[in-house]
């Protein structure tokens, strides 16, 4: 994909479209026009944002916001769009219709990037496995950049790296929707369950732009694959990439698995002991499946077993994610904010050792809730539901059975941890798991974390 003297849309004025503009600037594409649909966006913070990534150089940017002006297209040779840009809208119908080029910010820093890439999907699980990928690949190789949807923008790197550069990296369902060349080393689907399908609309487009990370792939590169998902089992058949499988649940005859309190890994018929799980840091065997995703890659990249089992011992997880935030009282606070979906917040109740009460409810991504509500076992003493969907999830618990006394409706999250603080008891536990977006109440589930930590501390 050549840029160089063209005129380039980035569609959307976000971390995304800033760096995407940024990087477009620096590989010195004739002309950028950043478009976002905002007619109150602040011109002059989005141009301050670029010039501050790109040394100052921020001349001859134009910005253009409300309306989609008619006269734009004829002047595009190139549309990179940011990832909240749903592909199916009207003015990205008119650029392919009007053969102007699409590709995503994944697409653009893949194209100006060097290196060696490892790139990890999946509905969840893909935030800690790049992540736990990240540090053991910085604890082997002395350039490493951690990017993509976990919050450090592709872009922002792409225009530094060189042929020794590693590039980890987490790449969402919306980023795979617009990629054309990009190519990991390695790549990992973790599993694939519903979600977002107010933006992909069936779970077959779902599952077919997951499984895009791998379609430049050859069999000299991988694909790690999670054995106990049905759709990704099914795919390995289809896979471009050779394929490695991880297992929690039984031990394989080849690739990565849970044996007893071991993780092992089962290559021609010899078993290697990597690490036992009780010297992890992480819980659940959610956690352990992330810790498989890692090491296969890691180790296809060439990092020896001592480098990986060392990191493994020390990586205390992430943020957001079933982390714990205190103990007050004699009641453990845990923060799983990134629980975003019900297939995620399925794993933070399963993670649950004590009485729990939990927060839950947001923005609606159109998901059913019985399935969740149905692993609670027994364990929840409050359900406290807040957010758009709270109705919602409501009804459902009904359906599934649950006490009207422990159904909790409430206005906010400040509302919903008084309401914990209050009614919970020494040696229970109180789990913010939403199921459910941000959206709404939040900019993103990060804020939404933070303020929970915050009135716990509080």
């Amino acid at each position: 994909m050549e840029w160089k003297g063209k005129t380039v849309l980035v569609f959307g004025a976000g971390i995304s479209g800033i760096g995407a503009a940024a990087l477009l600037a620096k590989t010195e594409a004739g002309r950028v026009v950043i478009y976002d649909g905002n007619e109150k966006l602040d011109k002059e913070n989005v141009l301050s944002a670029v010039a501050e990534q790109t040394g100052g150089n921020a001349e001859g940017i134009e910005i253009i916001t409300g309306a989609f002006p008619e006269e734009l297209y004829g002047r595009l040779d190139l549309a990179v769009l940011s990832p909240g840009i749903p592909t199916d809208i009207e003015t990205v119908k008119q650029f392919r219709m009007r053969n102007i080029p699409v590709i995503g910010e994944i697409e653009l820093a893949y194209t100006a990037g060097k290196g060696t890439v490892y790139a990890i999907t999946g509905t969840n699980g893909k935030t800690t496995s790049t992540t736990l990928l990240g540090e053991i690949m910085k604890a082997a190789f002395p350039s490493v950049d951690v990017v993509g949807n976990i919050g450090s923008p592709y872009t922002e790197a792409a225009f530094a790296q060189t042929d020794e550069t590693v590039t980890v990296a987490e790449i969402s369902s919306f980023q795979l929707e617009t990629i054309q060349t990009f190519h990991p080393k390695a790549s990992a689907i973790t599993n694939i369950t519903p979600d977002h399908l107010n933006r992909h609309h069936t779970m077959e487009e779902y599952i077919r732009v997951k499984e895009r990370i791998c379609e430049n792939q050859t069999k000299e590169d991988l694909c790690v694959l999670n054995y106990e998902d049905e759709v990704l089992r099914a795919f390995a058949d289809k896979c471009p990439a050779s394929v490695c499988f991880f297992s929690s649940r039984r031990v394989l005859d080849e690739g990565f698995c849970l044996d007893g309190d071991e993780i092992v890994i089962k290559r021609n018929g010899e078993t290697i002991p990597l690490i036992n799980v009780n010297d992890l840091k992480l819980l659940g065997l959610h956690n352990f499946e992330n810790v498989m995703t890692a090491a296969a890659m890691a180790e296809f990249a060439g990092v020896d077993l001592d480098t990986i089992r060392k990191v493994l011992k020390e990586f205390a997880g992430v943020d957001h994610r079933i982390s714990f935030v205190a103990e007050i009282d004699g009641v453990r606070y845990y923060n799983d904010s990134k629980g975003t979906n019900p297939d995620a917040a399925i794993k933070g109740i399963q993670a649950m050792n004590r009485p729990t009460l939990l927060i839950g409810g947001g923005y609606d991504k159109e998901s059913t809730y019985e399935e969740w509500i149905n692993c609670f076992d027994g364990k929840v003493k409050y359900f406290v539901l807040i957010g758009q969907t709270k109705e919602k999830i409501a009804d459902a618990a009904r359906r599934c059975g649950m006490e009207e006394e422990k159904i909790v409706l409430l206005e906010n999250l400040k509302e919903a941890v008084d309401f914990c603080k209050a009614h919970a008891q020494d040696g229970d536990a109180v789990l913010l798991s939403p199921a459910c977006a941000s959206w709404g109440q939040f900019k993103n589930f990060e804020e939404r974390g933070d303020f929970f930590k915050k009135y716990v501390l509080e």
